[in-house]
This record gives C-alpha cells, structure tokens and sequence, in this order.
C-alpha cells in the first residue's frame, strides 16, 4: 500500500524577509527552515503551529514570469485553507494583527468561515469546520 501526503506548497513572493515577517510574525506560522541557497537565493519554509498539513516553501521571484505570478497563482480563486480549531479566537487575534478580511465571517453547512488576503493579494479561507465547533 502506498502512503503519500502534500507537504510543501511553493509560494511566489517578492521578498523573502517581507513574505517570512507576514506569515510567521502577523500569522504566527513556524519558521521550520531559513537557509541561504547559491546565487542569493534561500530556502524558506513556514508552517502554521501545530498543524499536521501542508508547509509553504517562500520562493523570491526570480524572473519577470514569476513576478507576474505574486498574488495571483491560483488564478483569483481562494486557494488556500487555514484550518482553526477556533476560529472566534483566531480571527480576533488575526483583526488585531492587522490582517485583511475580505468578508466579514459567514456560517455555512460546513463551518463557519471568512476569506482573508496575504500581502500579495492571495486569498485564504480561516475555517472552523462544524464538527469542530465547540458552541
């Protein structure tokens, strides 16, 4: 039987030390690598504390394809999931932070929810999904 998971999602940015400020100091995500690469370039990889998923490798654009490509990789659609154990702690925490909420927080079959962007514009779902709720 083959045993696979997702661990690591790249991440077009402009600013290796911009992008890492955002996600580990506004967000609070771990900084699990920060290593210095040839031709300037590092290996950044965050990951949001505590979680079992999937960790963003922090990639500098390199090229003028690559910087088109900052805030929009997934073509305008949300295209990342913040799973929360909380989410009315969270969201509070992330308001307070300075984080832009694109809606304000929304109950739906599935959980309670609300979109929020990164620096660059990507969009992101903080998600309590129902059977976590604890109210």
């Amino acid at each position: 039987m083959t045993v696979q998971s997702l661990f690591l999602v790249t991440l077009v940015v402009d600013d290796y030390d911009r992008a890492k400020r955002f996600y580990c100091g506004t967000l609070g995500f771990d900084c699990l690598q920060d290593e210095k690469q040839p031709e300037g370039k590092r290996w950044v990889v965050v990951k949001p504390k505590g979680g079992d998923g999937a960790a963003f490798l922090l990639a500098q654009a390199a090229s003028e394809t690559q910087r088109a490509a900052i805030g929009n990789q997934t073509g305008g659609r949300v295209g990342f999931f913040l799973k929360t154990d909380d989410f009315a702690r969270d969201y509070a925490a992330m308001i307070g932070a300075g984080v832009c909420f694109l809606e304000e927080p929304r109950h739906e079959v599935y959980g309670t929810v609300a979109v929020f962007a990164d620096p660059y514009g990507n969009t992101f779902d903080l998600i309590q999904h129902a059977a976590a709720r604890t109210s």
